[in-house]
């Protein structure tokens, strides 16, 4: 019996410390904590243009752990559509989720003003992006000289409708700083221009079927216009124009220069678009947010980037370019073209 006993202590040793052993086994790993978690808003969800912005933004946050071992996370704020009071409440957010800074495109810089004001009060520095909120107490914007992009519509539309001619202003959300400056930029280079008569500057919400419904009324009303002078690119982001407009009568020059935009080119209804680099706007800002609170780098507060010119003659390189950064929606027609 004793021996007996001594079994069942002995096996019951052995069960003991192989369920110790079961209980002590590492349990499976969740993702990280971050090091620096930054939250990006822009302005709406739906916009391809800040698609392209966030892959650029992550990317950068890759790079930043394979080159200084830091976790680097984008928490993702951004509203399905433009509402600068919606953008308020996500810097408000961020400030309450731990974030250790905000990176933000201003719908409405005077609503987002007093948001951004309060969230460097609290430790959280803010940097903008695309669209600026000048008076706030962020530390950075990066984005394109929007007066200059203006200039730079007007002159390339000039030149492909011999000088002359009525034009119309395509404007997007009439609050947005970035774009009043463009409009602005137009008006200003159009006098140079007497023979070219501005029809009107219509604002619209930043949709293509909204910009595209706009365009379209606009050019019914006023069958004269022989050009688009368009701020943003909105309407090019589906091919209802490119089925409605004669390009042997009507031009357009946008800002930006996204896939589906370019038939527009080949087509010659856009004979030339003005890309930004919006992947940069995430990769170049995530980096140097990085900088500023990493390695207390100083960061200047304003820091420009030029437009790229995509006509027919470079419509290829530019479709590369694109495909490096991530698109995956390029025809291989594009992709093959010089």
């Amino acid at each position: 019996m004793k021996r007996v006993m001594a079994r069942l202590h002995i096996v019951g040793a052995i069960v003991s410390a192989v369920l110790a052993a079961g209980c002590g086994s590492p349990k499976p790993q969740g993702p990280p904590k971050p090091d620096i978690k930054i939250a990006m808003i822009a302005k709406s969800s739906s916009n391809p243009v800040f698609t392209s912005a966030r892959a650029g933004a992550e990317a950068a946050a890759k790079e930043m752990r394979q080159r200084t071992g830091a976790v680097v996370e984008i928490a993702w704020l951004t509203p399905d559509t433009e509402d600068g009071s919606v953008q308020a409440q996500r810097i408000a957010q961020a400030v309450n989720e731990g974030a250790n800074a905000v990176l933000i495109s201003c719908s409405d810089a005077a609503k987002v003003t007093p948001a951004i004001n309060d969230a460097v009060a609290k430790g959280v520095p803010v940097m903008t992006f695309d669209s600026d909120a000048p008076d706030s107490k962020r530390f950075a914007f990066l984005g394109v000289d929007d007066t200059k992009a203006g200039k730079e519509v007007l002159e390339e539309l000039a030149s492909h409708i011999a000088d002359a001619g009525s034009i119309a202003i395509l404007a997007g959300n009439q609050n947005a700083p970035n774009l009043q400056k463009r409009v602005a930029g137009v008006q200003d280079a159009a006098k140079a221009h007497p023979k070219i008569k501005i029809v009107g500057t219509f604002y619209h919400v930043e949709t293509p079927q909204d910009a595209t419904a706009e365009v379209l009324r606009v050019q019914k009303a006023n069958p004269q216009i022989k050009g688009w002078a368009m701020v943003g690119g909105w309407p090019l982001f589906t091919d209802t124009l490119l089925n409605s407009l004669d390009p042997a009568k009507v031009k357009i020059v946008a800002v930006d220069a996204l896939p589906s935009e370019l038939p527009y080119v080949q087509k010659g209804l856009a004979p030339v678009l003005l890309a930004q680099t919006t992947y940069d706007w995430g990769h170049e800002s995530v980096r140097n947010i990085f900088d500023k609170l990493r390695t207390k780098k100083n960061v200047g507060p304003v820091i420009h980037m030029d437009l790229f010119r995509v006509s027919s003659d470079n419509l290829g390189t530019w479709a590369r370019q694109l495909k490096r950064w991530g698109f995956t929606d390029i025809p291989e027609q594009y992709l093959s073209l010089p």
